[in-house]
């Protein structure tokens, strides 16, 4: 069973504005993390699962929406999953 580790800002990023669509499929992503890992989301198109570049480097994103994103990196070592952001699909570093 993998662990799920969400940055403090993840908390206040899902509390404003974002969809109870985005919230309910949010959920859903850390299920099916808790429970097979990021190989899970490889294998369920919809999300489309990928490896990010430049400055986000070994993370990945993972899609919740048309324009909502969740980017995460994996700690395979402990089976731990860190949430870094939740966004409108803005890449910047925060």
């Amino acid at each position: 069973m993998w662990q799920i580790e969400e940055h403090r800002r993840v908390d206040k990023q899902l509390s404003s504005a974002v969809p109870i669509e985005i919230l309910k499929r949010y959920e859903k992503w850390k299920d099916i993390v808790r429970l097979s890992g990021p190989q899970g989301l490889r294998t369920i198109k919809g999300f489309h699962d990928e490896a990010l570049s430049g400055e986000w480097k070994d993370h990945r994103s993972s899609r919740l929406g048309l324009q909502w994103r969740v980017i995460y990196r994996v700690v395979a070592q402990v089976l731990q999953v860190q949430v870094v952001h939740v966004t409108a699909h803005d890449y910047r570093r925060p």
